[in-house]
């Protein structure tokens, strides 16, 4: 089934899905632990059934905790605009669960451009 979904709510989508992608980036960035933490090592001899090893993290910066509240509270903004559209009320049931499916599908094949299929 294909949907006619409203410009705004597919702009919001592909904003949402750039927000996401942003946050991650910028996880993959930052220190291991949002606080200062210790590096450690456990295994069976330290009585942990399965080995683990995690390095010292000097913790985020205040500026790197602005970033990521600032990412998170644009990525909820969207969310909240994506699921809130008053186009779902337009639909029910099973309809409303493919249509959200076919938003996301949308949206990739904008992203990866008519030279991609």
């Amino acid at each position: 089934m294909s949907y006619d979904f409203p410009d705004d709510l597919l702009h919001a989508q592909r904003d949402l899905d750039q927000a996401t992608a942003d946050l991650h980036a910028l996880y993959a960035t930052l220190p291991i632990s949002a606080e200062p933490t210790e590096a450690y090592r456990d295994d069976r001899e330290t009585g942990y059934w399965h080995a683990r090893e995690r390095p010292a993290s000097p913790g985020w910066t205040e500026e790197q905790k602005r970033q990521v509240a600032d990412a998170r509270a644009r990525r909820l903004e969207l969310t909240s605009a994506v699921v809130t559209h008053v186009f779902w009320a337009t639909l029910g049931g099973p309809d409303a669960v493919k249509a959200r499916s076919a938003l996301k599908h949308a949206t990739e094949a904008a992203a990866e451009g008519p030279e991609s299929t």
